[in-house]
């Protein structure tokens, strides 16, 4: 059952604690609430651990958190107390000595007003327990991200065949993430990156007025969440216009990167080492310079999380893990090329999870 997975989470997240040394944790990041509890909504911290596992949201949630975490004890604060006024009546109830909290989520002031609303806890900074669970998807994480893509594939597609010289790069934008919601979606990943010519030469360019025809070629990075909150993550080019030479060679070298980038995947792989086997490829080609950022990044129920794919990350491949690989070479003034996929760790290697074809043939829009 779907609430037994959330109940195995804390406990894991329980053991982690008991061995960091506190009696209990204070959750405050929403996506790792939603992580341990299956609840959606915002607002809300989980305390867990020792004699407590309570979830403390106020009077607009109280329904949603009975449909979507059955048998989770949960309390509504009352009207004109503080969230953090209720945390600390609660550790103290539960005789709490040591309440660890996510250092990287409650800010110093709260973390401050904390101390002072229950001064007999003493207050343990722990940052990344959540996210170091995080990094392996189950089955079912597994399968919402395969759902996420397959929605954005869709998408895609359908905008392939609407894209014409007249619509602008905010009008392909809505486009794209209005079919994906049409498809299922929740919504997209993020907002969806549209960027014709010299203007694709900016990794994270907002879309513009700018017309398609204006530009011989257009980047599209974009992604899906599903009803369930798990992301995808795809970046494609097309070439709408007269295909350059020049394009068709960095192309296939961004191409050829991405593939051996792809190929290095593999458990007990160093994340710094996949980035080298596609860095090597583009740094031959003599773009070295012009690929500043890293290979990837791990998705799920973020667009961004671990592990990081990059230089200078001694992280490793484990089975479970989904990481993009989207290589890319830019020239300010004249474009960039990027290509993203989504890939799942196995146990024996890899398993790509997009599909959307990627030969330069492929990237020939009409």
């Amino acid at each position: 059952m779907a609430g037994n997975r959330f109940v195995r989470r804390r406990a894991k997240l329980r053991s982690g604690v008991r061995q960091a040394g506190a009696d209990a944790i204070l959750v405050s990041n929403f996506t790792n609430v939603s992580y341990l509890t299956g609840f959606r909504g915002d607002d809300s911290f989980l305390v867990t651990g020792g004699s407590i596992d309570l979830l403390i949201s106020d009077s607009r949630y109280t329904t949603q958190i009975q449909e979507e975490c059955p048998g989770l004890e949960f309390q509504i604060r009352r009207s004109g107390q503080t969230m953090l006024e209720a945390i600390a009546k609660n550790a103290k109830k539960a005789k709490l000595r040591r309440l660890g909290f996510e250092s990287s989520s409650l800010s110093f002031e709260s973390s401050e007003k904390l101390r002072n609303a229950a001064p007999s806890v003493e207050l343990v900074p722990l940052s990344g327990m959540v996210e170091q669970l995080r990094l392996l998807k189950d089955r079912q994480e597994i399968a919402e991200i395969r759902d996420a893509v397959q929605q954005a594939e869709r998408g895609f597609r359908i905008l392939r065949t609407m894209i014409n010289g007249k619509m602008t790069e905010l009008e392909a934008a809505h486009e794209l993430e209005h079919t994906m919601r049409r498809l299922g979606a929740q919504c997209a990943s993020f907002d969806p990156i549209v960027a014709a010519g010299s203007r694709s030469a900016l990794p994270h360019a907002r879309p513009t007025e700018r017309t398609i025809g204006e530009s011989p070629f257009l980047l599209v990075d974009w992604g899906a969440t599903n009803s369930a909150g798990y992301k995808s993550d795809l970046t494609r080019v097309l070439t709408t216009g007269k295909i350059l030479p020049k394009l068709a060679k960095i192309y296939r070298v961004v191409l050829n990167a991405q593939r051996r980038g792809i190929e290095a995947i593999r458990p007990g792989a160093r994340c710094c080492d996949v980035d080298a086997a596609a860095r090597d490829v583009i740094k031959s080609a003599g773009y070295g310079k012009r690929f500043g950022h890293g290979l990837g990044h791990g998705i799920g129920l973020d667009i961004h999380e671990g592990p990081r794919v990059g230089p200078n990350s001694e992280e490793t491949l484990k089975p479970g893990m989904v990481v993009t690989v989207e290589p890319g070479v830019y020239i300010p003034g004249w474009g960039g090329v990027r290509l993203e996929d989504d890939v799942l760790v196995t146990p024996d290697g890899y398993e790509l999870l997009t599909t959307v074809p990627k030969e330069f043939e492929d990237a020939v829009w009409g």
